[in-house]
């Protein structure tokens, strides 16, 4: 995550925002009289709102998590063929 101030963000606005696009990077900008904020791309804030969305059901999150364990440990794996013969 790279960190800037406001002045630095506007020199160099083209360059910072083609880092946080190309990068998937996020940008903090500091502000003297203000709080800080992030830029992030659409892509990475729709991804993290569509992360949120899933998480927030109890049972939706608890599959999941479920799920990334059976990956992990390779356990309840499927073995199917694609193509029927």
């Amino acid at each position: 995550m790279k960190a800037v101030n406001y002045s630095e963000l506007r020199q160099n606005l083209k360059s910072n925002l083609d880092a946080v696009t190309d990068n998937a990077e996020l940008l903090v900008v500091h502000r003297s009289k203000g709080k800080s904020i992030v830029v992030m791309s659409l892509d990475e804030y729709n991804s993290t709102i569509e992360t949120q969305y899933l998480l927030q059901s109890k049972n939706n999150r608890e599959r999941l998590e479920k799920a990334v364990e059976n990956i992990r440990t390779k356990s309840n794996l499927i073995k199917s063929n694609l193509i029927e013969q």
